[in-house]
């Protein structure tokens, strides 16, 4: 088993930035690709963004290519995502996701491919 808790949401204003984390801990000796998801009010969950466990290959949805960073430190066991130039679109719950996985180089974009999810931190963007 792997828990993952996550934290950094908030209120902030457009334009602005926050920096999500997600610690892991218990099975932490698997390999785990990790991903982002959110889930907006009324919308289904969606990718946001997804790295292998080396942290050497990336995803990102498209609607957050330039703003948005993944990265990890696996010696703390902690996924990131950074925001940046945040809008009002990006206000959902973000989710946390690991997959355990024998490469240390895929990412996974689906939600159906993870095995463990956080319990999600709100994130809410004001025009």
């Amino acid at each position: 088993q792997v828990q993952l808790v996550e934290s950094g949401g908030g209120l902030v204003p457009a334009g602005g930035s926050l920096r999500l984390s997600c610690a892991a801990s218990g099975r932490t000796s698997s390999t785990c690709a990790m991903g982002w998801f959110r889930q907006a009010p009324g919308k289904e969950r969606e990718f946001v963004a997804g790295i292998s466990w080396s942290g050497g290959r990336l995803n990102y949805a498209d609607s957050v290519k330039g703003r948005f960073t993944i990265s990890r430190d696996n010696a703390k066991n902690t996924v990131y995502l950074q925001m940046n130039s945040l809008k009002p679109e990006d206000t959902a719950v973000y989710y946390c996701a690991a997959k355990v996985t024998d490469s240390s180089r895929s990412y996974y974009t689906e939600g159906y491919e993870y095995d463990y999810w956080g319990q999600g931190t709100q994130v809410t963007v004001s025009s």
